[in-house]
């Protein structure tokens, strides 16, 4: 009897046992299917846009226009008013050299003119009274013609003994002293035009074919602080080094009367560049296969496509080979991203 209660009392702890078992895993809630999640990202199209490419280079000024002052007659100098950095007008009297001697042969040579003129006359009236041949009459206009191109010579060479600014500008160096005998040729003095300062570059061959003459340019002096100037390209050169290189000038266009030739300069020009295909430089992706963008289908599925790209100016990036113009790109939400996965884009960047 207590075997059989002992087992009935088993039994239905048992059965009381399974009952709470099965309660339990009713009560727990089913976790829901990850891969039902919509995956969430961000896109932007290929478009075209003419990227202006901005780049900073550096040089030196000096003045495109600029004369060595040399002297033609020798001889002592009496004047040499002006010193480096004084401005002169086109026109004043840079140096005055001794000119007595020159002064005393004109001299001379308009005398002997004056006599060869009275001389030809005289002969003139003989030869109608036929009392001299003809063949004198020729000597003597022949002498006068060389004692006039005796006067010319020596009036041009007078003329020499004093020079004059050829322009507007600034003396940048002196080079004799008043007192000093020069022979002839030698450098006295140089001048320069300040409103012609340049700047020569050296930029790569690449950014040539975007730049014209005229093109606008900022230029910044390191000895003026922050300060911009403005600036043109006054002259490309038609010539490229072995190393890819082709010069560029870059004129000042209204150069304040503390530049000086010499100062370093930083010059930024802005090259008109063609239309490129573009992307935002955040939705190029690497990795050991290269370079790939996720592109999305009109089903909002992703898929890789392997891209080529070039000139990453800004936030963007052109896009050689791959893709084509209005193709919407994965810009943010990479993470988990393979192909044929379904997305949905929460914000489009036109």
């Amino acid at each position: 009897m207590w075997r059989a209660l002992t087992v009935g009392l088993l039994a239905l702890a048992t059965l009381s046992l399974a009952g709470c078992g099965q309660d339990s895993v009713s009560a727990v809630p089913e976790r829901p299917d990850r891969a039902a999640r919509v995956h969430l990202v961000e896109a932007a199209r290929a478009e075209l846009a003419a990227l202006a490419e901005s780049s900073t280079y550096t040089g030196t000024l000096r003045a495109r226009r600029s004369v060595r002052i040399f002297n033609q007659e020798p001889g002592q100098i009496l004047q040499l008013p002006f010193f480096e950095g004084d401005a002169v007008a086109q026109g004043t009297t840079l140096v005055r050299l001794d000119d007595r001697l020159l002064r005393a042969q004109l001299d001379k040579a308009q005398a002997t003119r004056r006599q060869s003129e009275v001389n030809l006359q005289r002969l003139q009236g003989l030869v109608k009274r036929q009392l001299v041949s003809e063949d004198e009459l020729v000597r003597a206009q022949t002498d006068l013609e060389l004692a006039h191109a005796d006067v010319q010579l020596l009036e041009a060479r007078l003329s020499y003994t004093r020079i004059d600014a050829p322009f507007d500008g600034v003396v940048s160096a002196r080079l004799v002293e008043p007192g000093d005998a020069v022979s002839s040729h030698t450098h006295l003095m140089t001048l320069i035009d300040p409103q012609s300062l340049t700047v020569e570059l050296q930029v790569p061959e690449t950014l040539l074919p975007h730049l014209r003459h005229g093109d606008a340019a900022s230029v910044r002096i390191d000895a003026l602080g922050r300060q911009i100037l403005e600036g043109e390209i006054n002259r490309l050169h038609a010539s490229v080094d072995a190393s890819g290189r082709g010069t560029v000038e870059v004129r000042l266009t209204d150069a304040p009367a503390q530049v000086r030739a010499g100062q370093f300069a930083r010059v930024t020009l802005a090259g008109r560049a063609p239309q490129r295909l573009v992307v935002p430089f955040a939705a190029v992706q690497r990795d050991p296969r290269g370079e790939y963008v996720y592109v999305l289908d009109e089903e909002q599925h992703v898929w890789r496509v392997g891209v080529r790209t070039g000139v990453r100016l800004g936030d963007r990036v052109e896009v050689l080979d791959g893709l084509e113009v209005g193709q919407p790109v994965v810009t943010k939400g990479f993470l988990g991203l393979h192909d044929g996965r379904s997305v949905r884009v929460v914000g489009e960047r036109a």
